[in-house]
């Protein structure tokens, strides 16, 4: 109930300067568990040290909504940079990337563009791309995007889904025709309750149907929670239906329950990290805290303590 009531406040602080500033100031400590550094040296270092305990990772540079074509082509840049730092460091170029960093309030046209440069260099690479999903006015120029990408450099894109999405449904059968990888979370963006499920139940009731789906007919689906009774249902269904631990894997955010991550890793599944960096952290932050309010307590008493 906790929750319900918090997590749209906190969502909507995600815009405030002043409380980023305070953030900025005074939670640090809390940002550092959710966050890998602020450069590409210290992000590399953490996927690495996760590498080393048998886990796999994908990389993100935090940030948002560029407003001009010089910015999406910068964005263009870093990501390749990342991708070629990762390879030259013998570790697997896997990435996630916004398709508002390349220009996607700029036009379709110049996001796919920009994406297709990317994606070169993954298919060159050997690597993998992952589109993240973002606010629900971004959703079906991700999914046509990623569709279209996926036709030029097949298997190397996937997408995201998000469960508290009425469409969601839709969108999952329409990208399981088109093979196309995908990964499934509960949804982190303040929505309508015309075009999102607002109950907590029927959030985590759409997941399990489309976990459901994507593990019946999917290309290798990452089911990616950090609830345990989604996980258990996870595990439950995939042992009912014979799915092996190689056609699937779980995904866990950077310093989000790790004793589950040892343990799924442990247990024989795939488990990949998404660890992100960044100086441009504040908005991916706030949709944490949200999504765990008792993180909220820790921060306040910062600011009550200073």
């Amino acid at each position: 109930m906790l929750q319900q009531v918090l997590r749209r406040p906190l969502l909507a602080i995600a815009d405030s300067e002043r409380m980023e500033g305070l953030v900025r100031r005074n939670a640090k400590g809390l940002v550092n568990r959710f966050v890998a550094g602020e450069d590409l040296e210290t992000a590399v270092a953490a996927v690495r040290g996760i590498v080393e305990q048998r886990m796999t990772t994908t990389l993100d540079q935090l940030g948002e909504n560029v407003s001009t074509e010089a910015e999406a082509r910068a964005a263009v840049a870093t990501y390749i940079t990342i991708l070629r730092r990762l390879a030259a460091e013998g570790l697997e170029p896997n990435i996630s990337i916004k398709l508002t960093m390349l220009g996607l309030d700029l036009g379709e046209e110049i996001a796919t563009a920009n994406a297709s440069e990317v994606l070169a260099t993954v298919q060159e690479l050997g690597g993998f791309v992952r589109i993240d999903m973002e606010g629900s006015a971004y959703t079906a120029g991700t999914v046509s995007i990623t569709e279209s990408l996926h036709a030029r450099f097949p298997g190397t894109v996937g997408t995201v889904i998000q469960s508290y999405l009425r469409r969601s449904e839709a969108d999952v059968e329409r990208l399981i025709a088109a093979k196309i990888r995908v990964r499934l979370v509960k949804g982190a963006y303040a929505e309508p309750g015309e075009i999102a499920f607002r109950d907590r139940k029927e959030v985590d009731q759409s997941y399990v149907r489309l976990m459901r789906r994507l593990l019946d007919a999917g290309v290798f689906p990452a089911i990616a929670t950090h609830d345990p009774a989604l996980i258990q249902e996870a595990r439950d269904y995939v042992r009912r239906q014979g799915v092996r631990s190689d056609q699937f894997e779980f995904q866990m955010l950077y310093g989000v329950r790790r004793d589950a991550q040892k343990e799924l890793s442990g247990a024989g599944f795939g488990m990949r990290i998404y660890v992100p960096y960044g100086t441009e952290w504040y908005p991916y932050f706030t949709r944490r805290i949200a999504e765990r309010p008792a993180n909220a307590v820790f921060v306040l008493r910062q600011f009550v303590g200073r």
